[in-house]
């Protein structure tokens, strides 16, 4: 079973709570909450996501659901979320809808990309978009906060922030096509916008560039960052 490392050691989900998966992806780590003994329900806006999930926990309860709009019909005393956040471009609403689905007293943990993550490569794209004739900005479609923004909007809602920690965490990139494999994949973001013609060119130049800083004995690492939080909704 795949273990939830240090963000699982934050969340420490205990028998018989009831704990929401928000961003549950294939349900892996929902099974580890799970087989602690806690009630855990997990949720993804992807049907494909659910669909793998259920395939692969057929005993745990699975909805597709968006993070932004879900309400939950009772309360839990626990919400967890793994490499969500950064995709939700209106991190408010996930906190809304966050606050809504915990009791009074319950907590919120999570860990996600963060400021600086990867801006070694997305500033390479960005010049390079602008050299090709195309606007460098706007196309990055990541919620990146300091952890002073999160937890100034956490705090907004009414939350209390028990904990939050900004972590470095270099990435070496396994696949064997190295930066270009992940330059492949971050192309779907903005490819509609570029020529085909010029994504060669684009990605050459990004390669260029961020060589020096990320390739050491013939491997690529990513600067990636991450932010972990804890945080209470005050009890009545």
């Amino acid at each position: 079973m795949i273990e939830a490392g240090e963000i699982g050691k934050l969340l420490n989900p205990r028998p018989g709570e009831r704990i929401l998966d928000l961003g549950c992806g294939n349900g892996d780590l929902t099974a580890w909450i799970a087989a602690a003994g806690a009630d855990v329900m997990g949720i993804d806006s992807s049907e494909e996501a659910i669909a793998r999930a259920r395939m692969r926990h057929e005993h745990l309860r699975f909805e597709v659901a968006d993070a932004r709009s879900y309400r939950a019909a009772s309360p839990f005393d626990g919400v967890f979320s793994h490499a969500v956040l950064h995709w939700i471009p209106e991190p408010e609403q996930a906190v809304a809808a966050v606050w809504q689905a915990l009791r009074a007293g319950g907590r919120f943990v999570a860990e996600f990309a963060a400021e600086g993550n990867v801006a070694t490569v997305t500033d390479a794209i960005e010049r390079a978009l602008r050299e090709h004739g195309y606007a460098g900005e706007g196309w990055n479609p990541w919620y990146l906060p300091s952890i002073g923004q999160h937890a100034s909007l956490l705090e907004k809602i009414g939350f209390r922030v028990a904990f939050a920690q900004h972590i470095d965490a270099p990435t070496p990139v396994k696949h064997e096509l190295g930066l270009r494999h992940w330059l492949n994949g971050f192309s779907r973001i903005f490819g509609a916008e570029v020529a085909p013609e010029h994504l060669e060119s684009i990605f050459a130049s990004v390669e260029a560039e961020t060589e020096p800083k990320l390739k050491r004995d013939g491997r690529w690492t990513m600067d990636t960052a991450r932010l972990r939080i804890v945080a209470f909704k005050p009890g009545e």
